[in-house]
């Protein structure tokens, strides 16, 4: 069994990346697994490496602007990501660079989390996606900042759920040591 949660979130009918070529090799090396994610909008063209793979998705599927505007959902992320019930499986790999690896498990699960980069938005970055998205000052500023601020503490809260954290590289395994609160 294992969960992914894209990078690219609703963007993946615009590219296919290193997440989801990592995606088909778990698929490669679990073939009956089921597949966890929070939205999932590839278009059919695009699902080939996904073969049979039973899909299950979050309540934020069914919400009507989250294709164009996931973005502005990534407050309510963690909560959908934690309503996933993994308690039937015996091992949970996570494949992400930001909500995934916060799945909740039980002690008698392994959690294995893949994590392509912590959430550059809401650390190191933040200041450069803030200005990119036009949030760099004012009312919406004050927003997005206090949500990225909890969104960092439940960052943090979380990386302790996994069991075993691996990083796609060495500047990405530094980046998650890194204490950043």
């Amino acid at each position: 069994m294992y969960i992914f949660e894209s990078r690219n979130c609703a963007r993946l009918a615009v590219r296919n990346g290193g997440a989801e070529k990592v995606l088909a090799e778990l698929i490669q090396l679990f073939p009956h697994a089921d597949l966890f994610t929070l939205i999932d909008f590839l278009p059919l063209s695009d699902r080939g490496f996904l073969k049979n793979t039973k899909i299950h998705t979050s309540f934020l599927q069914k919400v009507p602007t989250i294709r164009k505007r996931h973005r502005q959902f990534i407050g309510i992320m963690p909560l959908a990501i934690e309503q996933f019930d993994f308690s039937a499986f015996d091992l949970v790999i996570s494949s992400s660079s930001s909500i995934a690896k916060g799945i909740i498990t039980g002690p008698r699960q392994i959690h294995i989390s893949y994590v392509h980069s912590p959430m550059r938005y809401a650390w190191d970055q933040q200041a450069a996606y803030l200005k990119e998205a036009r949030m760099h000052w004012g009312l919406k500023s004050a927003v997005a900042r206090t949500m990225l601020h909890y969104l960092r503490l439940w960052d943090f809260r979380t990386a302790h759920g996994p069991d075993l954290m691996i990083a796609n590289s060495a500047f990405v395994a530094r980046r998650i040591k890194r204490p950043m609160v």
